[in-house]
Protein backbone atom coordinates (compact mmCIF):
# COMPACT_ATOMS: atom_id res chain seq x y z
CA UNK A 1 0.00 0.00 0.00
CA UNK A 2 1.37 3.72 -1.01
CA UNK A 3 1.30 6.20 1.73
CA UNK A 4 -1.87 7.75 -0.15
CA UNK A 5 -4.35 4.95 0.19
CA UNK A 6 -8.11 5.97 -1.17
CA UNK A 7 -11.22 4.42 -0.12
CA UNK A 8 -13.00 2.02 -3.77
CA UNK A 9 -15.96 3.64 -2.92
CA UNK A 10 -15.34 7.21 -3.84
CA UNK A 11 -16.97 7.19 -7.01
CA UNK A 12 -19.83 6.66 -5.75
CA UNK A 13 -19.77 10.18 -4.04
CA UNK A 14 -20.84 9.65 -0.84
CA UNK A 15 -17.97 8.81 0.93
CA UNK A 16 -14.81 10.67 1.37
CA UNK A 17 -11.53 9.07 0.58
CA UNK A 18 -9.08 8.69 3.62
CA UNK A 19 -5.18 9.33 3.10
CA UNK A 20 -3.20 7.85 5.36
CA UNK A 21 -0.13 10.26 5.84
CA UNK A 22 1.03 7.94 8.54
CA UNK A 23 0.18 4.88 10.72
CA UNK A 24 -1.82 2.05 9.56
CA UNK A 25 -4.62 0.33 11.48
CA UNK A 26 -3.10 -3.42 11.22
CA UNK A 27 -3.09 -6.50 12.77
CA UNK A 28 -1.11 -6.54 14.70
CA UNK A 29 -0.79 -3.96 16.65
CA UNK A 30 -4.24 -3.97 17.01
CA UNK A 31 -6.61 -6.61 17.59
CA UNK A 32 -9.08 -8.04 14.94
CA UNK A 33 -11.66 -6.32 16.82
CA UNK A 34 -9.79 -3.26 17.48
CA UNK A 35 -9.26 -3.04 13.45
CA UNK A 36 -12.99 -3.53 12.78
CA UNK A 37 -14.13 -1.04 15.18
CA UNK A 38 -11.51 1.41 14.07
CA UNK A 39 -12.18 1.10 10.63
CA UNK A 40 -16.18 1.25 11.43
CA UNK A 41 -15.66 4.97 13.60
CA UNK A 42 -13.55 5.80 10.13
CA UNK A 43 -16.42 4.68 8.12
CA UNK A 44 -18.55 7.51 9.95
CA UNK A 45 -16.31 10.11 9.57
CA UNK A 46 -16.10 9.57 5.48
CA UNK A 47 -20.02 9.71 5.31
CA UNK A 48 -19.90 12.86 6.81
CA UNK A 49 -21.05 12.35 10.46
CA UNK A 50 -20.40 14.31 13.23
CA UNK A 51 -18.96 12.32 16.30
CA UNK A 52 -18.45 13.76 19.36
CA UNK A 53 -17.28 11.92 22.62
CA UNK A 54 -16.21 9.19 23.42
CA UNK A 55 -15.67 8.20 19.93
CA UNK A 56 -14.13 11.55 18.48
CA UNK A 57 -13.17 15.40 19.79
CA UNK A 58 -11.64 18.51 18.17
CA UNK A 59 -7.80 19.12 18.18
CA UNK A 60 -7.71 22.60 17.30
CA UNK A 61 -3.97 22.68 18.59
CA UNK A 62 -3.26 20.64 15.62
CA UNK A 63 -5.31 23.04 13.37
CA UNK A 64 -8.65 23.69 12.39
CA UNK A 65 -11.03 20.52 11.38
CA UNK A 66 -8.58 18.58 12.52
CA UNK A 67 -9.78 15.39 15.17
CA UNK A 68 -8.61 13.06 17.61
CA UNK A 69 -10.31 9.13 17.53
CA UNK A 70 -10.50 7.61 20.85
CA UNK A 71 -10.31 3.98 20.70
CA UNK A 72 -10.37 1.27 23.44
CA UNK A 73 -8.71 -2.24 22.06
CA UNK A 74 -7.82 -5.12 24.64
CA UNK A 75 -6.53 -2.85 27.24
CA UNK A 76 -5.09 -0.84 25.03
CA UNK A 77 -5.84 2.70 24.15
CA UNK A 78 -5.22 4.28 20.54
CA UNK A 79 -5.56 7.34 19.29
CA UNK A 80 -6.11 7.98 15.67
CA UNK A 81 -5.19 11.93 14.81
CA UNK A 82 -7.30 13.13 11.50
CA UNK A 83 -8.58 16.18 9.07
CA UNK A 84 -11.77 16.70 7.86
CA UNK A 85 -11.31 18.37 4.74
CA UNK A 86 -14.20 19.18 1.85
CA UNK A 87 -13.39 16.51 -0.62
CA UNK A 88 -11.17 14.02 1.62
CA UNK A 89 -10.04 12.70 5.11
CA UNK A 90 -6.31 13.17 5.81
CA UNK A 91 -4.78 10.64 8.89
CA UNK A 92 -2.48 12.99 10.52
CA UNK A 93 -1.07 9.80 12.94
CA UNK A 94 -2.06 6.63 14.90
CA UNK A 95 -0.66 6.18 18.08
CA UNK A 96 -1.32 4.08 21.13
CA UNK A 97 -1.85 6.38 24.22
CA UNK A 98 0.67 6.54 26.92
CA UNK A 99 -0.16 9.27 29.11
CA UNK A 100 -2.78 11.75 29.79
CA UNK A 101 -1.95 14.37 27.13
CA UNK A 102 -0.92 14.33 23.73
CA UNK A 103 2.77 14.39 23.61
CA UNK A 104 4.27 17.92 22.03
CA UNK A 105 5.69 15.51 19.32
CA UNK A 106 2.78 13.93 18.15
CA UNK A 107 1.13 17.38 18.35
CA UNK A 108 4.02 18.36 15.83
CA UNK A 109 4.08 15.50 13.62
CA UNK A 110 0.57 16.24 12.79
CA UNK A 111 0.83 19.99 12.25
CA UNK A 112 4.08 19.39 9.68
CA UNK A 113 2.51 16.57 8.02
CA UNK A 114 -1.06 18.55 7.53
CA UNK A 115 1.15 21.41 6.45
CA UNK A 116 2.85 19.24 3.92
CA UNK A 117 -0.48 17.95 2.70
CA UNK A 118 -2.03 21.28 2.03
CA UNK A 119 1.01 22.91 0.54
CA UNK A 120 1.15 20.33 -1.99
CA UNK A 121 -2.35 20.41 -2.93
CA UNK A 122 -2.07 24.33 -3.39
CA UNK A 123 -3.91 24.77 -0.31
CA UNK A 124 -7.01 22.65 -1.02
CA UNK A 125 -7.58 19.57 0.86
CA UNK A 126 -8.52 17.46 -2.66
CA UNK A 127 -5.71 14.77 -3.79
Amino acid sequence: MSDATYNADETRGREKPIVWLHGRVETPPFSLQGRLLAGGVLRRVQRGQRLGLPHSRPMPVIGPRCHELRLHDEGRQWRIFYFVGTRVIVVLAIVAKKSTRTPQGVIEGCRRRLSIYLLSHQGGDTP
